[in-house]
C-alpha cells in the first residue's frame, strides 16, 4: 500500500492538476485536522498560494459553514474540503462551484482509504466511470435486484448521468475522492419497490444484519429489519419526508475500493450500487434535503432498458 504523501501528491499532481499560479484553501475541521496540515504541507511543492482554514467540530449532518467562510471557499481556484461530515450537498459548496472554483471533497476521510483507493494512472475507473455516465443519460428505466432481496424500479428518463472520476481540472468542477462511480438521480416520484441494504449506511457503517426498505411513489415508506433498520430510522427522522427521498442511483467502479464501513470508499467499490437518500439538488434533481446518506447494496444486478449492467457485482459494460 502507498503512503500518504504520495497519495496527497497524486492527488495534487493528477486530479486537480495544480499551477503554480493557483490559489488553493484547504477548509477542515477540527477531527480532521492532522490530515489537513499534511495536505498543507505538501501543498508547496505545487504552489505558493495556499492556505489552511481549520472549523470546529461539524456536529450536525446538513451544517452550513458561516458566511465569512462560505465566502472565503469562492475567493480561492481551488479548494479541498477535509472534514468530519460531508459538505458536498451544501449551499457554499454549490455556490462556490458556480463561481467557478475547482473543488475536492473527502468528507470523513481515511488515510487508509486514500492509500489504498488513490491510485494512478485509473484507466480503469475513468473509462468505466464515463461509459456508465452516457448509459444512464440515455436511458429510461432502471431495474436493480439483488439475491438478498432487492427489486427496485426507477424512472431515469431525462435525467442526466454523471461521472465521478475525481479529475478536477476545469473551473466549477467538482468531485469526491476517493473516486469511481457514475450516478444519476431518478424521475422526481418514480422510485418504487423493495431495498434491500445490506452492505453498509453512514454513521453505522457495515450492517449487521440486512435492512429491508419499502419504497412508493420516490419514498422511502417502511424501513423494517433488527437493530440497523432502527438506526437508520432515527436517522432520517430529523429530516422528514425529504430524508426520505430517493435522490440517487449510483454505481462503483474504483477496483481499488473496498467495502469497508466508510461510505466514501464503500460506494466507490466496484461492482456495488448505492441508493441515496435526501438531497439530489448537485444531481440535477429538485429535492433540498439538509442529507444525503448512500445505502451500499452488494453483488447487485442493474438493467438499463433491457441491458444488464451489472450481473451480481460484474461489470458487464
Amino acid at each position: 500500500m502507498q503512503s500518504i504523501e504520495t497519495a496527497i501528491d497524486t492527488i495534487y499532481k493528477e486530479y486537480l492538476k495544480v499551477k503554480r499560479s493557483d490559489s488553493l484553501l484547504i477548509l477542515a475541521d477540527q477531527p480532521k485536522s492532522q490530515l489537513a496540515v499534511q495536505f498543507y504541507q505538501l501543498s508547496g511543492q505545487y504552489t505558493p498560494g495556499a492556505s489552511i482554514h481549520i472549523m470546529p467540530e461539524i456536529q450536525d449532518t446538513g451544517f452550513e459553514p458561516e458566511p465569512t467562510v462560505a465566502t472565503l471557499m469562492r475567493q480561492f481556484d481551488i479548494v479541498l474540503l477535509i472534514t468530519s461530515k460531508s459538505l458536498s450537498h451544501s449551499q457554499a459548496r454549490r455556490r462556490a462551484s458556480r463561481n467557478k472554483s475547482r473543488i475536492v471533497s473527502l468528507p470523513n476521510v481515511q488515510e487508509e482509504s486514500l492509500r489504498r483507493a488513490i491510485q494512478w494512472p485509473a484507466k480503469t475507473m475513468l473509462y468505466t466511470s464515463l461509459k456508465l455516465a452516457d448509459i444512464l443519460s440515455i436511458g429510461k428505466n432502471a431495474h436493480l435486484t439483488s439475491e438478498a432481496g432487492t427489486d427496485l424500479t426507477l424512472s431515469i428518463a431525462r435525467m442526466r448521468g454523471f461521472a465521478d472520476t475525481g479529475l478536477v481540472h476545469k473551473i466549477g468542477h467538482f468531485s469526491n475522492l476517493p473516486a469511481g462511480e457514475g450516478c444519476i438521480a431518478p424521475t422526481a416520484g418514480s422510485a418504487n419497490g423493495v431495498l434491500i441494504i445490506d452492505g453498509s449506511f453512514p454513521e453505522i457503517g457495515l450492517l449487521h444484519s440486512p435492512v429491508r426498505v419499502l419504497i412508493k411513489n420516490g419514498y422511502a415508506a417502511r424501513i423494517s429489519g433488527e437493530e440497523d433498520a432502527s438506526k437508520i430510522r432515527q436517522i432520517l427522522k430529523p429530516f422528514g419526508k425529504p430524508g426520505r427521498n430517493i435522490a440517487e442511483l449510483g454505481i462503483g467502479t474504483n477496483p481499488d475500493a473496498l467495502l469497508t464501513g466508510f461510505t466514501l470508499e464503500d460506494e466507490k467499490s466496484l461492482g456495488t450500487v448505492h441508493i441515496g437518500f435526501g438531497n439530489n439538488l448537485s444531481f440535477d434533481g429538485k429535492v433540498n434535503a439538509k442529507c444525503h446518506f448512500d445505502a451500499v447494496i452488494k453483488n447487485p444486478t442493474l438493467i438499463i432498458d433491457g441491458k444488464t449492467i451489472l450481473e451480481k457485482g460484474k461489470m458487464l459494460i
